[in-house]
């Protein structure tokens, strides 16, 4: 316990400063700071200081930027059902897996309607202390976001009394490192707007030292980031919350759209995830493995899969449009029954550091088909399996017997290299192939696409011999063409009345 303190207090700690509120970089309004102008309102209670030097914005701000966060509800608690279900021994287990796992921060969100408001009940405020010690004690800080299930526009001077009251005790609190004012903020809704613009400088008045953002849906990203900045320009977020569920093939172009959009005020990756209840849990690893890799090519030093668990039934609160969503239930890293998917190691990886290879693409057809990433396209025009005792190398190779075509179109099963693609790259696949009576076109090719998903070209290998033929080698190389964001391998068979099998596949990006 004495030792994860220390590691979070060498986090946050910095020389001792005059009690003013440096604003931080990456502002754009013009004259004095707003983030500093701000003026106390009320009476906030007093707060305690929880490290032996001063808690500043900037030296926060730091450790929000490089923070490994996972985001957290019990599996069997989830959304507001954490607060009001509340289980200190779960939370408690559950962080100390977390930490494990190499996490060193954990976003909660508190719901007013659970807490109470305006004025937050005793009990469960008692509550939120509750969690945060027990964060600590598992050497996780803290990132508090407010105000989720929320439409209460009308009153702005209620919410700030109620922000203000929930935050004021950490105001210098180093357990906590920042505050999201709003989840999936709606940007385009006057109301909201209104209402932020006088939120913020009320809470800048009780954690005047507390960096603060706002998230937008995975939908809206980057425009809808951008529409905040706009509209906050005279009281401005102190950096910005991406919530990222697009096409892991393209994320590193949609990040730096993000991040562009935001510029030159910094982003994290507030939430990112794939639900294996609609894609395999081999499908999530590598969506993840795609936008860590992205993420660090782009800088962005810190990325937060949603979420910890996967939840059981009835774990949702039943008053939610949530809860009625299959695919919510199954975002988890771990199973609700606390075993572990393949997405783990990928989280682990990506939070050390270290670089994920193309290995994790099944290149060999070894993993179980939940496992695999590999995904068929127009398997309806004929059967594509993974076989064992036909491989070329190890015990499985993937199979196509008597396919057909849709138009122009080949069945195939494919995949995308887990670096991000970048226009001017040269690229490299390669498949070994045998055929029995093969007819028709099988081959590889590597596609090309925009960041609209909008289909650029591609580069095809040569044919599989007609007939029977043994193993042969097939290749492409090709240059990612201009405004190339992602790239597709296909191995594909059509109108083959015979057999081809495929196995040992390699793709690999060979320069610039």
């Amino acid at each position: 316990m004495t030792t994860a303190r220390t590691r979070n207090a060498a986090i946050l700690a910095s020389t001792l400063l005059l009690a003013v509120t440096l604003p931080a970089s990456g502002s754009s309004a013009a004259g004095p700071d707003p983030r500093a102008a701000a003026l106390p309102i009320g009476d906030p209670k007093p707060v305690t200081v929880q490290s032996e030097a001063a808690v500043t914005l900037n030296a926060r701000l730091a450790a929000v930027t490089t923070a490994r966060t996972i985001n957290y509800y019990p599996s069997n608690a989830g959304w507001s059902a954490m607060w009001t279900s509340f289980d200190a021994a779960r939370i408690e287990a559950d962080l100390a897996k977390a930490a494990a796992l190499g996490a060193d921060n954990v976003r909660i969100i508190i719901f007013p309607q659970a807490f109470g408001y305006p004025k937050p009940r005793a009990e469960y405020a008692e509550r939120l202390r509750k969690f945060i010690s027990i964060a600590d004690s598992q050497g996780l800080t803290v990132k508090l976001t407010l105000f989720d299930w929320w439409s209460g526009y009308s009153d702005a001077a209620g919410s700030a009394a109620w922000a203000q009251a929930v935050l004021a005790p950490y105001a210098d609190d180093r357990r906590v490192l920042s505050v999201e004012l709003k989840n999936e903020f709606v940007s385009t809704d006057p109301a909201a707007i209104a209402w932020v613009r006088k939120l913020i400088p009320a809470v800048r008045s009780a954690v005047p030292r507390m960096p603060l953002t706002l998230s937008v849906d995975g939908q809206s990203g980057a425009a809808g980031l951008a529409r905040i900045r706009a509209a906050l320009a005279e009281t401005p977020l102190d950096y910005y919350d991406f919530h990222f569920y697009g096409n892991s093939e393209r994320a590193l172009a949609e990040i730096r759209r993000a991040q562009a959009a935001v510029a030159p005020d910094p982003i994290v990756i507030g939430e990112t995830g794939l639900s294996t209840a609609t894609s395999s849990e081999g499908e999530q690893a590598t969506f993840l493995a795609r936008t860590f890799a992205a993420a660090a090519t782009a800088g962005v030093r810190s990325v937060a899969p949603w979420t910890l668990y996967d939840f059981a039934d009835g774990a949702i609160p039943s008053n939610s449009q949530v809860s009625k969503v299959p695919a919510q239930y199954r975002f988890g890293l771990y199973r609700a029954d606390g075993t572990a998917k393949p997405a783990t190691w990928v989280v682990r990886n990506g939070w050390a550091g270290n670089r994920i290879t193309d290995e994790l693409l099944d290149l060999g057809f070894e993993a179980s088909p939940g496992s695999s990433p590999w995904r068929p396209y127009l398997s309806e025009e004929g059967p594509i399996a993974r076989t064992r005792g036909t491989a070329r190398t190890g015990a499985y190779a993937a199979r196509f017997t008597g396919t057909g075509r849709n138009g122009s179109s080949l069945p195939s099963i494919r995949t995308s290299p887990i670096d991000p693609v970048q226009a001017g790259q040269t690229w490299h696949a390669e498949a070994w192939a045998r055929g029995a009576g093969v007819t028709g076109s099988n081959e590889i090719a590597l596609s090309w696409f925009d960041i609209n998903d909008r289909w650029l070209g591609q580069t095809s290998s040569k044919q599989v011999a007609k007939g029977d033929s043994g193993w042969t080698r097939l290749t492409v190389d090709a240059v990612a063409p201009p405004g190339a964001t992602s790239v597709q391998l296909h191995l594909k068979s059509g109108d083959n009345k015979g057999t081809v099998w495929f196995d040992d596949v390699t793709l690999s990006n060979t320069g610039s």
